[in-house]
């Protein structure tokens, strides 16, 4: 399973997402979107314009945003 978490390091959900990932073992690649034009852009795509984090894209093109731990849990 391929992981792409966008985020950026002030947002208590995306600490939230990334411990759970931690915890369960599941590698994952970060990308700061406060830091990255291209990602930002990405999320933007993704949520019709809105910037929402974390946003959690799997390899396959689904994505949660902000998904709680039980949602993320369930998507595992």
């Amino acid at each position: 399973m391929k992981l792409t978490v966008y985020g950026a390091s002030w947002c208590p959900d995306v600490k939230r997402s990334r411990a759970l990932l931690d915890r369960e073992g599941v590698e994952y690649s970060y990308v700061d979107v406060e830091a990255d034009a291209d990602a930002e852009r990405r999320v933007r795509e993704l949520q019709d314009g809105a910037r929402r984090i974390p946003t959690i894209v799997w390899e396959d093109g689904t994505f949660l945003v902000e998904p709680s731990d039980d949602e993320l849990s369930a998507r595992l």
